[in-house]
């Protein structure tokens, strides 16, 4: 059961900002996806997790997981984030539903499902409220979010 073993080590990595060891559970090929940045392959999206937990080192930020499960090739898990968004400082409280595929003891695939709406209102206000549901929003979004990732890169 590494399969639960790599879940924890992600997620606890996750809980103290610790990006390496977070990223020493995927495997080189790895592709991940989730609304706010949208299909991220290999070194990006190790990038985006060294990224995200740069964003937070000195700020308040908690993640807590729960309802691990795997068996010999998939996992899934809910995982919660609570933080300051950006320059606003806006309170934000993301409830994230994640699946797994693993090759050996390492994910391969992860993909993360949360409530986009809702996260838009909470990040951005009213403009979330507005305009947080729509297509165009979430592609704004992830070209925002990649944006962001595509700098931090060259800085990294």
């Amino acid at each position: 059961m590494y399969m639960k073993s790599t879940i924890e080590k992600f997620y606890s990595s996750f809980a103290n900002i610790d990006s390496e060891r977070m990223n020493a559970c995927y495997h080189p090929d790895v592709v991940f996806e989730d609304p706010a940045f949208g299909v991220l392959k290999g070194d990006r999206a190790r990038l985006m997790w060294s990224m995200l937990c740069a964003s937070q080192k000195d700020e308040t930020f908690e993640v807590t997981y729960s309802n691990i499960k795997s068996d010999n090739s998939t996992g899934s898990a809910i995982w919660e984030a609570k933080y300051s968004f950006g320059k606003s400082g806006r309170k934000v409280h993301n409830i994230v539903t994640a699946q797994f595929e693993f090759d050996g003891d390492k994910i391969i695939k992860h993909t993360d499902d949360f409530d986009l709406y809702k996260w838009s209102k909470q990040a951005m206000g009213f403009q979330g409220f507005l305009f947080g549901w729509t297509n165009i929003f979430k592609k704004q979004l992830n070209l925002r979010t990649n944006k962001l990732l595509d700098k931090f890169e060259k800085i990294k």
